[in-house]
């Protein structure tokens, strides 16, 4: 049987459960109104599998009944599950624990349908906290329906905490030089995802950038002057230059009102408690406008008084303080000036990553949540075993150094290319890994992953796609690096010494391997339930992606001392099968999100095409 994250404690009984049309999901009096999102949650898992529709009720249960109940006496986070032969009872110790058990249930109505095998489970998370992080700034801008989406994984994995990252992407009022080339998401969706989150058990966390990241709102006329870098207004947009620069310039005393003003409009939209900052890589302070300050002050200190200027404003209007925790483990002496309970979010998404900031942090006694990542950005396809190591890792210095949550990242950078279904494996490595030590191997917890949530039957498509991303040669990271350093006229050999490797010479065996892999897939994706096919194409067109990019590099490479193609590179040929793959992409990309960035995606692709043409002998 899988059940994920596995539960503390699993005993099989003999016999099984028959579900019955007969039989009723039944609320008993103990249960709170909020369960019927539950009762309806397992009501539809029960209609998929068996074709059976069960009626919901209140009252006493019959014999062949499924009884959900809350009792106090467990704990607020401990469920039961009971299977046996006349019926089963799940039973939380609260709301949101019941609502655990019942995700069990369903994980087990999955793969056995109507016949339940008797069993008795007893659980309860380690670490309180186990959310997902999920960048809607940079690039990507998911639809309503489908945050909802997430919302659902991540419930059926008993996570209780999303916060999603943004910088440009809400309608801020009076803002509209900020957003007017944007598809941000408005008040009335906020408002919505936070009752549909409430209604799961899931708390959405107002997360809003207010110190470094904000290119958009500190390259508008409006507020040029507030950016600690002059001259930020008006200039090509660049993927690099939005993650590298703009910050806000904290000698200039409007700043900390604007960002308050936004700060105060967006976390009326969240019931939340929390509301987190960010205030991470502010990587030109003290080197622009502020300079002065900084030599007078210090960087370090420049910094945390910024920051408390926000955590008291948060504070005094009854919200608890979270910031990524990157730019204070450097000054790790100026903690003890920050109030107490501010949480620090210490993100590390190496798959060998130290515990030395999760140790700096520990010392300095911080409040923290460790973060690792999903690690899909700049990849077509997510570094799978990356993600799990960083994500086991860094779960295990969170019970070593006593953190109070996880939060797992998945960032967009240069423009959120991997598709979110490519994030699903990392989300659930984190939720397994958060809620208890498992011990589950790479290849264990993929199969395992294959079959409960994409429907393999043959468990394999996970360990076949982690692969994948090992025969990247030109990646998306690169390809968006090389363009904008020719758009800035910088000579070709210095391009060329960041570019071209011995890795160049393996594009063949690596285009040869992932064309082997798309030969495989077809029986994987037979091997699927018909309900989860969906992602065949998903994938069939990231491998294609991987293969052609792997080609644009390969033939870039090549270009003789005068830039033109040697004989037999067909570089007409090779634009065209870009831009081919970018239609199917813009046709995949808009089934789940706005237009977002998919333009100066689309920019990227045509830039190449034409120069593929252009260099064609």
């Amino acid at each position: 049987m899988i059940l994920l994250p596995v539960p503390k404690h699993v005993s099989e009984g003999n016999g099984s459960l028959l579900v019955s049309m007969d039989a009723m999901i039944m609320m008993d009096a103990s249960c709170p109104r909020g369960t019927e999102v539950y009762a309806r949650m397992l009501k539809e898992e029960i209609l998929k599998w068996t074709g059976l529709e069960l009626g919901l009720n209140r009252g006493a249960s019959q014999p062949g009944d499924i009884k959900l109940c809350v009792d106090e006496a467990l704990g607020a986070n401990a469920y039961t599950v009971s299977i046996e032969e006349t019926g089963a009872c799940l039973c939380g110790g609260s709301l949101d624990s019941l609502g655990w058990a019942v995700q069990t249930l369903r994980q087990i109505v999955r793969q056995c349908a109507g016949l339940l095998p008797c069993m008795y489970i007893e659980d309860e998370p380690e670490i309180v906290n186990r959310g997902f992080y999920h960048d809607v700034t940079r690039g990507r801008v998911q639809t309503l329906a489908h945050l909802k989406g997430l919302v659902d994984t991540m419930a059926f994995y008993k996570m209780n905490q999303l916060q999603l990252y943004v910088e440009h992407t809400y309608l801020f009022r009076g803002f509209s030089e900020l957003w007017r080339d944007e598809t941000p998401l408005c008040a009335e969706e906020i408002l919505e995802l936070d009752d549909y989150c409430a209604q799961r058990g899931i708390e959405l966390v107002p997360s809003l950038s207010t110190f470094g990241h904000l290119y958009k709102l500190l390259s508008t006329r409006t507020y040029e002057e507030l950016c600690e870098l002059p001259d930020s207004a008006g200039r090509l947009f660049s993927f690099e230059d939005r993650m590298a620069h703009h910050t806000v310039n904290v000698s200039n005393p409007d700043a900390i009102h604007v960002i308050e003003g936004m700060v105060e409009e967006f976390m009326h939209l969240f019931r939340s408690d929390k509301f987190n900052i960010c205030a991470d890589e502010t990587f030109d302070l003290g080197k622009g406008r502020s300079k002065k300050l900084a030599d007078e002050k210090g960087v370090g200190n420049l910094y945390v008084d910024y920051v408390m200027e926000l955590f008291d404003f948060l504070i005094e209007r009854g919200k608890k303080p979270m910031f990524w925790g990157d730019v204070i483990t450097h000054h790790p002496e100026l903690y003890a000036k920050l109030p107490e309970g501010v949480v620090c979010l210490n993100w590390g998404y190496n798959p060998e990553q130290s515990d030395r900031e999760t140790r700096i942090l520990h010392d300095a006694g911080a409040t923290q949540y460790v973060c690792p990542g999903a690690c899909g950005w700049n990849t077509w396809i997510n570094l799978f075993y990356n993600s799990y190591r960083n994500v086991k890792l860094m779960c295990g210095y969170a019970r070593q150094y006593g953190a109070i949550g996880v939060l797992n990242t998945d960032w967009g950078d240069f423009g959120h290319v991997n598709h979110p279904i490519f994030s699903v494996p990392g989300l659930i490595y984190g939720a397994v890994f958060s809620w208890s030590d498992a011990e589950l191997t790479y290849e264990e917890l993929n199969r395992q992953i294959s079959i409960l949530e994409f429907g393999d039957s043959s468990g394999r498509l996970l360990n076949l796609l982690g692969k994948v991303s090992d025969e990247m040669r030109f990646s998306w990271r690169n390809a968006v690096l090389l363009k904008e350093l020719a758009q800035k006229k910088v000579p070709r050999e210095k391009i060329e010494e960041h570019f071209w490797e011995e890795d160049m010479g393996k594009v063949a065996a690596s285009n040869s391997y992932l064309e082997d892999v798309q030969k495989e897939l077809p029986g994987i994706i037979h091997a699927m339930d018909s309900s989860c096919r969906g992602v065949a194409p998903i994938i069939l067109n990231a491998l294609q992606m991987i293969i052609t990019w792997n080609k644009v590099g390969l033939y870039l490479s090549e270009l003789d001392a005068s830039g033109k193609a040697g004989e037999g590179q067909d570089g007409m040929a090779l634009a065209a099968e870009l831009e081919c793959n970018l239609r199917h992409y813009r046709d995949i990309w808009r089934e789940n999100s706005r237009e977002g960035d998919i333009g100066r995606i689309t920019d990227v692709f045509c830039w190449y095409a034409d120069l593929l043409r252009d260099t064609s002998k």
